[in-house]
């Protein structure tokens, strides 16, 4: 099985890769899943493609910025819908000003893809959309893994 890990990057701190990095090496461990990792994937995009410095293009090279953004987006899109068996993700404020994540989980739901949702900021604020294209949503990690050690833990 793989998971894709969808959470904030753009304005989350350090791209939100704390969160993959533990979620990762637990879903390892403990169900022997895989994962895509957007964060680790975007880094590869960037050497294949040789721009360190696309963040700075936003400003000095929009036309430049947009066609790499969309070679990110593709790869993301592609992984979520011909890869990913599931999505975890990690809904807190650093994505109300984003838009992958709502992207890969519309996308999810829309192929059918289970989409467990660990959400941080109050349930009231939380997009009906979003909550509606989620499978199950969880307000803890911990409550994520004991539901996926229910669902998924192999038979011993």
């Amino acid at each position: 099985m793989i998971a894709y890990l969808s959470g904030g990057m753009e304005n989350a701190v350090n791209e939100g890769a704390y969160w993959r990095i533990d979620i990762s090496n637990w879903l390892k461990e403990n169900l022997n899943h895989n994962v895509i990792d957007p964060v680790v994937e975007s880094q590869k995009q960037v050497l294949k493609h040789n721009s360190h410095n696309y963040r700075n293009w936003k400003s000095t090279d929009p036309e430049r910025f947009k066609e790499f953004i969309r070679v990110l987006i593709d790869h993301d899109l592609r992984s979520v819908i011909d890869k990913a068996d599931y999505l975890i993700v990690f809904w807190d404020k650093s994505i109300l000003k984003g838009g992958g994540t709502h992207g890969e989980v519309t996308m999810a739901y829309w192929v059918n893809k289970p989409v467990y949702l660990v959400n941080s900021i109050p349930r009231k604020d939380l997009s009906a959309w979003i909550s509606s294209c989620s499978t199950d949503v969880y307000d803890s990690f911990d409550e994520l893994k004991n539901a996926l050690l229910s669902k998924y833990k192999p038979e011993e």
